[in-house]
């Protein structure tokens, strides 16, 4: 779809008011009432790398096979063996940026996987008739190298944390205490800007916690988190769990991470702590939520983006020079088109095209459904858009990290405000960064089309994401370049 045009919308899709505040767009002026403090607005914190640690196993396995004669002839042993520690880190959740660990915390399973990964060289590989001494002293280097590596990683990381704003829901007379022992204990990463909570528990409690400001609608909430930058929900007690469940299903659609601490006194003459995944200021914790597909889609998509992207800018330079002198010529001044857009975790961004049909009004162009309104444009804009030519500046964009090649398609704030409250799932797909092309495009989801189709697709896209997904949606795109769909 477009905004360059300004047809109505298609039937059965008219915008319509809403009588809820939409949570993914931050408000422009602060609203009236009670106000959370001044955090980083707009853009949440960035949090922690996922790259450094793989790189840190992969460099400590070259180590390691150094240490063996034979294995600089024997090459692809070695990638073998550094991917295949690398992927039962990775099962282990030992490249979990969201959890903080010290190395000698991780200083077992780290061990253990390697020993795995040499025992299976020394068994299946043409490295097994080399002498046991020999094995023994490569685990050994590869061990001390990935851990004094795993080590350096988290002291850097360490040094540069900021604790994460964080939201604490449940009763206010069981949440002020938790967010007393999280302000009292710095050190755990964590610091309450907000306690979310009911009126009733309000009525009953003192109406505040411990300098925390308490929200009790669930705009309030949704303001909080985008302000604020909130990446951590902390859920005290299973009860609450279940009675926020909706308004926790949301905010791990916004990437947070959603936790469930455990305050009641553990039973110690009856087998311990409770089940969980440690603990934070002393409470256990167990997550219910990893962020709605944040970590999933880490480091090898952007990586894929970078560098696809960027070749194709290269190679379409010519064709970039070539539109934009044309249109110049055949449609005047104003060859790029720029407009707000929403992207990942409903953060605005500029997106950019070429110029194909000029709205009315820069209000209309963002309130109007829109679809391509053929008769009223030059047979090179018509090209252009049958193309979808119009489309290649977008690869800036995906260069700059504002989309990615892959993804659900960005739409205007507006039109995000209105199908967020009546299409199911709608803002579930700012889980992920938007992109040029997606699931949904693939499956001839483009222009005037149903916006409940959509969503269903770019939600399955979403949960279902993996890096050979995206290859195989990118070759259909490839596929699907030059037909005469529009956009």
């Amino acid at each position: 779809m477009t905004a360059e045009s300004t047809v109505p919308p298609p039937a059965g899709q008219q915008p319509r008011a809403a009588g809820r505040a939409v949570s993914v767009l931050a408000p422009r002026r602060p609203a009236a009432g009670r106000r959370l403090p001044a955090g980083r607005r707009g853009r949440p914190p960035r949090r922690a790398s996922r790259v450094p640690l793989p790189l840190v196993d992969a460099g400590a396995t070259v180590l390691g096979a150094l240490v063996v004669p034979r294995a600089v002839a024997y090459p692809l042993v070695v990638v073998v063996l550094a991917l295949g520690v690398m992927l039962l880190n990775r099962r282990a959740g030992l490249y979990d940026a969201s959890v903080t660990r010290g190395a000698l915390d991780e200083l077992p399973a780290v061990c253990g996987r390697i020993a795995v990964g040499w025992a299976a060289v020394a068994a299946l590989s043409p490295l097994r008739p080399l002498p046991l001494t020999v094995l023994v002293t490569a685990f050994a280097v590869h061990c001390a190298a990935g851990c004094a590596g795993r080590a350096a990683v988290h002291g850097h990381r360490a040094r540069r944390r900021r604790p994460s704003p964080a939201l604490v829901v449940g009763p206010v007379t069981a949440a002020r205490p938790v967010a007393a022992a999280l302000l009292r204990q710095p050190g755990c990463g964590v610091r309450p800007v907000g306690l979310v909570s009911d009126s009733l528990d309000v009525l009953t409690g003192s109406g505040d916690g411990h300098g925390c400001p308490v929200l009790t609608t669930d705009q309030e909430t949704h303001r909080a988190v985008i302000q604020n930058g909130v990446e951590t929900v902390l859920v005290v007690g299973a009860a609450t769990r279940v009675e926020k469940a909706a308004l926790l299903r949301d905010l791990a659609a916004y990437g947070c991470l959603v936790w469930e601490l455990d305050t009641d006194p553990p039973s110690y003459g009856s087998g311990g702590l409770r089940e969980g995944t440690g603990h934070l200021a002393g409470y256990p914790r167990r997550l219910l939520s990893p962020g709605g597909g944040r970590q999933r889609a880490g480091a090898g998509k952007r990586v894929l983006d970078m560098v696809l992207s960027g070749s194709l800018l290269l190679l379409a330079c010519p064709v970039l020079l070539v539109c934009a002198v044309v249109l110049r010529v055949v449609e005047g001044p104003g060859v790029m088109f720029r407009q707000e857009r929403i992207g990942k975790d409903g953060r605005p961004f500029t997106l950019l095209k070429f110029r194909t049909h000029r709205p009315a009004s820069a209000h209309e162009a963002a309130t109007r459904w829109s679809v391509a309104n053929e008769h009223e444009m030059s047979r090179f804009c018509q090209f252009l858009r049958r193309t979808s030519l119009d489309e290649l500046p977008q690869l800036w964009n995906v260069c700059r990290g504002d989309m990615s090649l892959v993804g659900p398609r960005p739409e205007r704030p507006y039109f995000v405000a209105v199908f967020s409250q009546t299409h199911p799932g709608y803002r579930e797909r700012h889980r992920m960064p938007t992109g040029i092309t997606g699931l949904a495009q693939v499956h001839g989801l483009r222009g005037d089309t149903s916006i409940e189709d959509r969503c269903r697709f770019d939600n399955a896209y979403i949960d279902n994401w993996s890096l050979w997904q995206d290859i195989c949606i990118l070759v259909r795109t490839a596929v699907l370049f030059v037909r005469p769909t529009g956009s």
